[in-house]
């Protein structure tokens, strides 16, 4: 059994010191931009390894914990950490193809590509912080340190447009997030004046198993915080406004890291606080919270996504509609967090394929505008029908695996009892299958303008997509009973629900609906 007081300095360590090398030859003299790659690659495959050799351990044996109780995955963090390291490695994979194609075009010149590495393993390992931290400032100094290691990475280029998103992005999420250190803040207050020993109050564990003895009033407060200081880098309305720039302006591997891992990261902290909050004030409030930034988050996004004519700043306010649609399931009860813990997963596979495939596709046009990028399929074949079949899936389109996440979240609603909250979310749901198909049919269809080499970019371009399309279908048919296990794990962090009879209806192969409709139905009884 490994120890994660073993595997933690390597988890953490190799990303950190990839970072300061890839750093250091950036501002040196010379040209370092393969060494920086070479260990960047390194980088991201041990990263993926380790992530998924410790979050199985965890998801058998229990969870961990770790330098003096600082650290800690449990379940939870765990599914976070696997979701994580593959997203890393997609988009590390493919940033060799992306950004080996801009330097060579002249588009970043050596430096930048070192400087691009090294921000690249810095995020990530402020990410792995994030996910493992048991020290509730510990996490608020993670997410924090996060906004600071990826600002430079969404003004890489140094143009205009670059700049003022990451102006944008770094000055909203830091008000938004100072609003997350006042709930810290106001939990640890509470945790003090209830502790004997003080110095167990900035535990998250010690928190959770003490929450009972905590002022309702305190916690209801820290509690809105939480969610308006963290939800600010969910991207939950209204604070998502940074969103869509930095998105939109950073190099697409980034966005899609963006997408799939950050967002998760700061997820993940309010759903340590909405833990405590459920066994200070029940689920009422929390719940109530929850379905109202979600459904928000769902009907503003799904009215960008119909009219957007950026395609990278409508991959962007799907990532909002689909944060929000997480958000909204989780306020649904048990089943909703399962589904939740679910499409955490889809959300992140759909998201850094479409990331990576738009970045082929601007490679191929120079230009992110759906107006003049027509005939993808007949310009690079692979990409347009790789990033055609990416955006149905993200439409919910059988069957690929959003499909089923989002099936499991009606029913969640439906037996939730909330009809009107039901026919509200379908017909947001049918805006965006309405504004994806239209990326569909005037992107990827269609006849191609005159002028653009045809051809795929380079390999590396596109054997990531390639893969991420395969584990879309794989969980969109038949769900590996690791994947099920895990997110069984996960959900009973929060809701204390062993999902097991659901399990089995999702392990079988995807016949038709009437199948998931038995899910749901074990579902029910179990949560009943």
């Amino acid at each position: 059994m490994i120890s994660i007081s073993t595997i933690y300095p390597y988890l953490l360590g190799i990303p950190l010191f990839v970072a300061a090398v890839s750093l250091v030859c950036a501002c040196l003299k010379g040209e370092f931009q393969k060494l920086s790659s070479l260990m960047h690659c390194v980088s991201v495959v041990a990263t993926f390894v380790m992530s998924w050799m410790v979050a199985v351990q965890v998801f058998e044996h229990g969870a961990l914990e770790s330098a003096g109780h600082w650290l800690i995955l449990d379940s939870l963090s765990a599914l976070f950490m696997a979701v994580l390291g593959l997203v890393a490695l997609i988009t590390g994979l493919h940033s060799l193809g992306y950004i080996g194609n801009e330097f060579k075009n002249g588009e970043l010149s050596s430096r930048q590509v070192s400087l691009y590495y090294g921000l690249f393993n810095l995020f990530l390992a402020t990410m792995l912080i994030a996910l493992t931290a048991n020290n509730i400032i510990m996490m608020w100094v993670a997410i924090e340190a996060t906004t600071i290691s990826s600002v430079f990475l969404v003004g890489i280029y140094y143009q205009r447009s670059s700049l003022e998103a990451a102006w944008k992005y770094i000055m909203l999420c830091s008000v938004g997030v100072a609003f997350g250190l006042f709930g810290t803040v106001i939990t640890y207050s509470n945790a003090v004046a209830v502790f004997t020993d003080p110095s167990q109050a900035i535990f998250w564990t010690a928190i959770r198993d003490n929450a009972a003895r905590f002022d309702p009033r305190l916690i209801q407060i820290g509690f809105i915080f939480i969610i308006i200081g963290f939800g600010t880098k969910v991207g939950l309305f209204p604070m998502h406004t940074w969103l869509p720039d930095a998105h939109s302006e950073a190099p697409s591997p980034v966005s899609g890291l963006l997408s799939a891992g950050l967002l998760n990261c700061a997820l993940l902290v309010i759903l340590r606080h909405l833990v405590v909050a459920q066994e200070v004030l029940g689920h009422g409030y929390t719940q109530a919270l929850m379905l109202g930034f979600g459904l928000l988050s769902v009907a503003v996004a799904a009215f960008f996504i119909l009219v957007q004519k950026d395609i990278k700043r409508l991959l962007a306010y799907s990532s909002v509609e689909n944060m929000g649609l997480i958000t909204f399931a989780i306020g649904l009860g048990p089943l909703g967090v399962f589904a939740a813990m679910l499409h955490v997963i889809n959300h992140s596979l759909g998201k850094t394929l479409m990331f990576c495939g738009a970045g082929n596709v601007m490679l191929k046009y120079g230009t992110r505008d759906m107006g003049i990028i027509k005939g993808v399929v007949r310009v690079a074949p692979w990409t347009g029908v790789l990033f055609g079949a990416g955006a149905l899936a993200l439409a919910g389109v059988p069957p690929f695996n959003l499909f089923v996440s989002e099936f499991l979240i009606v029913c969640s609603a439906l037996y939730a009892q909330h009809p009107a909250l039901i026919i509200i979310l379908l017909l947001l749901l049918t805006l965006v299958l309405a504004g994806l198909a239209r990326l569909v049919a005037a992107c990827v269809l269609g006849k191609a303008p005159e002028g653009v080499d045809k051809g795929e970019v380079n390999v590396m371009t596109v054997v990531p997509l390639v893969v991420m399309m395969g584990l879309m279908v794989l969980m969109g048919t038949h769900i590996p009973e690791v994947v099920l296990h895990g997110v069984n794990q996960a959900a009973q962090v929060i809701t204390h629900q062993d999902f097991s009879t659901v399990l089995q209806q999702l392990h079988l192969p995807f016949q038709s609906a009437s199948a998931l409709t038995q899910t749901t139905d074990a579902a029910t009884h179990l949560v009943q």
